[in-house]
């Protein structure tokens, strides 16, 4: 009788113990009322705006729509010139910021895990600094040389700064995911130095945190106004600015343009984080 009991205590506490089973990835959610309306809300809240600008940019006056402005747009002195501007300067702070952030993420999730909390709390700095403060300080420490603040590429800093906490944070949750100390201790184990680690290792399997990162700073920089403003630099955000001073409709198809830009990008996370996973989870 006691063997029973004990037999039955036992499966009562194996089946309290026992974990619940997990939905399969990619099972459908049935979302309650009031989910959907928040969904909805924010939609609208979302959408509204946007479809009644893009229809605003179809405009030609009376009942006629059309896209002579988006003609228009295209043919404006200074649309290429600002666009590959603000380009440009994207892919010089995506270089920047590799440079000097991934050998110092790597290092601390590596050697120096307590100084994380300092690392933190330095890239929210730019949510707390206002960007003409910012742009300010810049200028006043920045006194030279004439090749750097003279040209756009003095952007570079400003802009870098700036995406600082999206680039950390994708580069802090991709390392996080991995293993870095067993990885480089078996990488070392087999003779591989610091450059093989990096770009033969931890690299490709932080590629979709780079994308990531790639892409936020892409964003970032080219929807930025304020220092571009100050500093006098005739970017894609200045150039929106001052076509809206003169032409509202073409202003419009601009904003549409750029949204769709930075749509076309996050696209590109979306695929790419898709891809990596499909990657993963092929791989035996």
């Amino acid at each position: 009788m006691s063997a029973v009991v004990t037999a039955e205590s036992q499966a009562v506490k194996e089946a309290v113990q026992a974990p619940r089973p997990r939905k399969p990835y990619g099972a459908r959610t049935r979302l309650s009322l009031f989910n959907w309306i928040i969904l909805s809300l924010g939609g609208i809240f979302f959408f509204v705006p946007l479809i009644v600008t893009a229809l605003f940019s179809l405009w030609q006056g009376g009942n006629s729509y059309g896209f002579s402005a988006y003609s228009a747009m295209l043919h404006t002195a200074g649309f290429w010139n600002s666009l590959f501007l603000s380009l440009r300067l994207a892919v010089e702070t995506i270089l920047l910021s590799f440079i000097l952030m991934v050998p110092a993420m790597i290092f601390v999730h590596l050697k120096a895990p307590k100084l994380k909390p300092l690392f933190e709390f330095i890239s929210n700095l730019p949510f707390v600094i206002p960007a003409i403060a910012l742009i300010d300080g810049l200028t006043t420490l920045y006194t030279g040389p004439t090749w750097l603040i003279s040209t756009p590429n003095y952007l570079v800093i400003p802009y870098f700064f700036l995406a600082l906490p999206y680039a950390y944070r994708s580069l802090d949750v991709g390392l996080s995911t991995l293993d870095v100390r067993t990885l480089t201790e078996a990488c070392q184990s087999l003779g591989a130095g610091w450059g093989q680690i990096i770009f033969m290792v931890l690299l490709p399997n932080l590629r979709t945190a780079l994308v990531g990162a790639i892409l936020l700073i892409l964003t970032t920089v080219i929807g930025e106004f304020t220092f571009a403003s100050v500093l006098l630099f005739h970017t894609f955000a200045v150039f929106i600015n001052d076509t809206g001073q003169n032409a509202v409709t073409e202003a419009s198809a601009l904003t549409i343009f750029a949204f769709l830009l930075v749509w076309l990008f996050m696209l590109g996370v979306i695929l790419t984080g898709r891809k990596s996973a499909a990657t993963v989870g092929g791989a035996h």
